[in-house]
């Protein structure tokens, strides 16, 4: 089931893991660090076009990312 704190915390932890800032990652889906920060504490979602984009970027599956799975590895 999805849960946007569950989003939000495997968001921030791979993004800090690649040693990013927010700005970095709001750079790669255009869109601004106010907003990563509100995805990233669960109280705001993304498009599945900026998953996609957070996914590719970071070499994730989106399944990880929404929770459905706990292997981030994307097949």
């Amino acid at each position: 089931m999805f849960s946007k704190e569950l989003f939000g915390q495997r968001l921030s932890e791979t993004r800090i893991k690649n040693r990013e800032t927010q700005d970095d990652l709001g750079r790669v889906i255009n869109t601004g660090r106010t907003t990563v920060s509100e995805m990233e504490h669960g109280k705001k979602t993304t498009t599945a076009e900026k998953i996609a984009l957070i996914c590719e970027h970071y070499h994730i599956a989106s399944d990880y990312l929404l929770g459905l799975t706990d292997d981030p590895s994307p097949r």
